[in-house]
């Protein structure tokens, strides 16, 4: 177990996506797109995207997910399905976003889902911040992303993780274009503009343990509730490289 963790119900660590990970992201990102097309939402292919749009950002460097570990669910007995996936890059979606937004100060969100078994839990919004703080050592000022424009209830999300509502493109091959973005150096103020200190993950506990926020367990009938653990062992290094 790694020294900075707690020997709690699940360790979440967060990490760069491998070429062996991609059967669990798909099956992830198409549990997510058949749940939220269910809703009536389409934000993604109902039934998920192919291996040729995930496998690029694999291969890339810029697909993140929480691995529960020896706790994750398992396909077939072999893939791990991951507990939550975000990549985060420098494209800008050109149909989105003009030359006159500066596409070149940002880094964008894509890709982000979190397993139902691990809803409500603010894993989201800690990766949103950790998002924010690789864009701002990076020296890009705003974190940014599109979401369906029809979705007011994941556009509401979004405004209460920080974002705020840039406009709204509406295309008709896309059911995606409504954008938002917020401050990069805003989103962690514990964190030194400089590069340098201890980050905090908005929202979450601080623990005795440095870069551990605890996760709060889903709610049971016990009186005493335990405490996932996101392990962000690697933090510094995934935010800087």
């Amino acid at each position: 177990m790694p020294a900075n963790t707690l020997d709690l119900v699940t360790e979440l660590t967060l990490r760069r996506a491998t070429p062996a990970d991609l059967p669990g992201v798909l099956a992830l990102l198409a549990r997510t797109a058949g749940w939220l097309n269910g809703l009536g939402v389409r934000q993604w292919p109902a039934g998920g995207f192919p291996a040729e749009r995930i496998d690029p950002l694999i291969g890339e460097g810029v697909m993140y997910l929480l691995d529960a570990g020896e706790a994750a669910e398992t396909l077939d007995g072999a893939a791990r399905v991951p507990a939550a996936t975000i990549a985060v890059d420098g494209h800008a979606d050109a149909e989105f976003w003009t030359p006159r937004d500066r596409p070149e100060d940002a880094l964008y969100v894509h890709k982000l889902a979190v397993h139902r078994s691990f809803s409500g839990q603010g894993l989201g919004e800690a990766l949103l911040d950790w998002a924010g703080l690789r864009a701002a050592v990076h020296g890009r000022p705003y974190l940014r992303l599109d979401c369906s424009k029809d979705n007011a209830r994941l556009q509401a999300y979004y405004r209460g993780a920080g974002f705020r509502h840039v406009r709204t493109v509406d295309l008709p091959h896309r059911a995606s274009g409504a954008l938002f973005e917020r401050d990069a150096c805003a989103v962690l103020p514990a964190w030194d503009r400089s590069g340098h200190g201890e980050p905090a993950m908005r929202g979450h506990r601080r623990r005795q343990e440095r870069h551990t926020p605890a996760v709060p367990a889903p709610r049971g009938g016990h009186g005493t509730q335990q405490l996932r653990v996101l392990d962000i062992t690697a933090h510094n290094e995934l935010i800087e490289c």
